[in-house]
């Protein structure tokens, strides 16, 4: 029959395993620098030709 782990060695066997935290990551370390595509953002010109491209409505995509 499977004994129980008795609370001690549980508590022994969790703190192995997770008794300290990871060491800490360094905000730069997190961060990347990209740099921006030409002709994207605020700054990006309106083409009302290619702007079918990116027209979505639920009840076409549902076939009503």
């Amino acid at each position: 029959m499977n004994k129980k782990p008795t609370t001690d060695a549980a508590a022994a066997v969790r703190h192995a395993r997770y008794g300290r935290l990871p060491e800490r990551i360094r905000f730069e370390d997190m961060t990347e620098e990209v740099e921006a595509a030409p002709g994207s953002g605020a700054s990006a010109s309106y083409d009302p030709e290619g702007s079918w491209k990116f027209y979505s409505c639920l009840a076409l995509d549902l076939g009503l």
